[in-house]
């Protein structure tokens, strides 16, 4: 299923069944490429549905999600089209954490922040106030 997943729009098309082999690869896809490239293995493995959801739910990069902690966004970055992690966390690879210059999908630059709420409310004033129609998503993680 993993090989199925190329953008954020891609999860929208599978079954509850792929979805359910889709979490597998991801955790073992996980597992691989952290093992060799080091990162943040337990906390990305705990939000694997939990991103999946949000994207089967919303409608990224159009809706912005927030992660508190982006070291929780493994998952994110790999249903938005970033699948290369032999190179994670490495000079000119992908970052650990999400990164506005590195997709659309990345809508604040996150590390261990904690500020996904305070940054949410500020996002959504904002969207109200130039009257656009977008969801804001703040993900609260384990730092919080």
């Amino acid at each position: 299923m993993l090989e199925k997943i190329n953008g954020p729009k891609d999860i929208k098309a599978l079954s509850w069944e792929e979805l359910d082999v889709l979490g597998q690869e991801i955790r073992q896809f996980l597992i691989e490429k952290i093992s060799a490239t080091g990162g943040h293995l337990a906390s990305n493995l705990g939000v694997v549905e939990l991103t999946m959801a949000i994207y089967r739910t919303f409608d990224l990069p159009e809706d912005k999600v927030i992660w508190d902690v982006g070291h929780q966004a493994y998952t994110h970055k790999i249903l938005s089209g970033r699948k290369d992690f032999d190179d994670l966390r490495q000079f000119g690879g992908i970052s650990g954490f999400p990164k506005r210059a590195e997709s659309p999908c990345d809508s604040f630059n996150t590390g261990h922040s904690s500020t996904s709420i305070s940054a949410g409310l500020g996002m959504a004033i904002g969207r109200d106030l130039r009257g656009e129609d977008y969801h804001v998503i703040s993900i609260i993680g384990d730092g919080a």
